[in-house]
């Protein structure tokens, strides 16, 4: 039977996918984990209306999406601030807000980020494939068909949920501001010593700017560049937030949708809890590099995987 409760994409904008936290263990078979690459302000939107961290959600790219609600429903938006608006009138970030039958919510260019993160009380309800709904669309796997972004008429179903009066927001000073510079802070790896100390050095004394060639597999600095070893080597496993310097000396810093293996060096690697940032950074974007406390940066990120339940 059909269900009644569901919104449909009306317009499904440059690249929306159904997200949940990923699909892990799989890499031995070349299939990318996929999952939210600003993992932040998706675990956000979830926690906001109390979801558990791993719920079907939806990430929204550079937005110009428009969505027509079928059944009253509470939701949240986290991420970048791409202009929600609720029947014309505004729907502030980082809140939850309820939405009735017959209105429509639409996203228009972003103000500042590239994504937004739409989710609803209880999640989408979507098939999970190899134990995930992640939309990775090179791997063909998760979404509503086959890996697909979403397309106009598609339905996303809910479980119909009680809805609280009020708007739950999140404080202030925990909301990023995505028009600043990056400070990334890294973890020299272990193919570092194949580097000469100049180039290494020259990572964290240059400025370097988001490229244009940028996506969910990862992004390409411009502006600076890094000398890379002469030597050859294998193809490996690739860690999340790798930075490979191919021979163009310009480094990749690798996200969710990367491909499993490579044989570029690989200089290290960009803190995990500074990852989120990134993929919200638009093309010339200021990045620099500051060589970060392993010991320290594991520490963060445990007491936000422990707040928010990974």
């Amino acid at each position: 039977m059909t269900s009644t409760n569901f919104i449909e994409v009306i317009k499904p904008g440059q690249q929306t996918l159904v997200q949940d936290f990923g699909r892990f263990g799989l890499a031995h078979l070349g299939i990318a984990q996929g999952g939210p690459v600003d993992d932040y302000a998706y675990s956000w939107a979830n926690h906001l209306l109390g979801n558990s961290v791993n719920v079907a959600t939806l990430e929204i790219t550079l937005g110009q999406t428009e969505f027509a609600i079928h059944a009253s429903c509470e939701m949240a938006i986290a991420g970048g601030d791409l202009n929600a608006r609720l029947d014309g009138e505004p729907v502030c970030n980082w809140s939850t807000f309820r939405a009735v039958r017959g209105q429509t919510l639409t996203f228009g260019l972003p103000r500042n980020g590239l994504r937004a993160y739409l989710a609803i009380k209880g999640g989408f309800n979507v098939t999970p494939q190899l134990g995930s709904v992640a939309t990775v669309t090179r791997d063909q796997l998760g979404g509503l068909a086959s890996g697909c972004p979403l397309a106009q008429g598609d339905i996303l179903n809910f479980t119909p949920h009680a809805m609280r009066s009020k708007p739950i927001q999140m404080t202030f000073r925990y909301r990023p501001d995505y028009d600043l510079p990056l400070e990334l802070r890294f973890i020299e790896g272990y193919q570092v010593n194949d580097f000469e100390r100049d180039a290494v050095d020259s990572l964290y004394n240059q400025q370097f700017e988001v490229s244009q060639l940028i996506n969910r597999m990862g992004y390409r600095l411009t502006g600076s560049r890094v000398q890379p070893p002469t030597k050859e080597y294998l193809s490996e496993g690739i860690a999340l937030g790798a930075v490979q310097v191919p021979p163009s000396g310009e480094p990749i810093i690798l996200l969710n949708d990367r491909q499993t293996i490579g044989g570029y060096p690989k200089i290290g690697c960009v803190a995990r809890i500074d990852l989120p940032r990134l993929a919200q950074a638009k093309p010339g974007q200021k990045v620099s590099f500051v060589r970060g406390d392993l010991l320290g940066l594991q520490d963060v990120w445990a007491q936000w995987a422990r707040f928010f339940g990974y």
